[in-house]
């Protein structure tokens, strides 16, 4: 099974990326969450590198905290600073297995500039991976078989 890489799956993580700057309400944050394809915001500073990230569980926890000054809080005020990310480069089973070790279901995707180029999502590494590994198996189940390869 050769392997793949965070960038194999570069469209569909490109598709899961909203960012946000730091002073953005915290109200329009969950504005974006809302959409039920994104479960993570990526919070950047002015020169686009990203500096923390927002969650539902987040947003959750904020309004469980203090619900009345939601309209004046601001991301930088709630984002996790210390966020565990990928790299494009970085085989789709370490990022599974960093996820799993961690408790994450999604993870950014940033260059060595730290800035953002999307978000993996466990349900997509997955499907990708076994996606490949049904192909490997029936390439060699036809092998085996006599057939050859495909």
């Amino acid at each position: 099974m050769h392997t793949i890489l965070v960038k194999n799956i570069d469209a569909l993580a490109r598709s899961r990326l909203v960012t946000v700057s730091t002073d953005t309400l915290l109200v329009d944050v969950a504005n974006l969450l809302s959409d039920t394809h994104i479960s993570l915001v990526v919070v950047c500073d002015s020169h686009g590198a990203m500096v923390g990230i927002i969650t539902k569980t987040n947003m959750v926890q904020q309004i469980g905290r203090s619900c009345e000054s939601i309209g004046t809080t601001v991301a930088s005020d709630v984002m996790t600073r210390n966020v565990t990310s990928c790299y494009p480069t970085d085989s789709l089973l370490d990022v599974m297995s960093k996820m799993e070790k961690s408790g994450f279901i999604h993870l950014p995707v940033i260059d060595e500039k730290f800035k953002p180029s999307g978000v993996v999502y466990a349900r997509d590494a997955l499907r990708t991976l076994m996606t490949e590994g049904k192909h490997e198996a029936a390439i060699l189940r036809d092998y085996v078989m006599g057939i050859g390869y495909r």
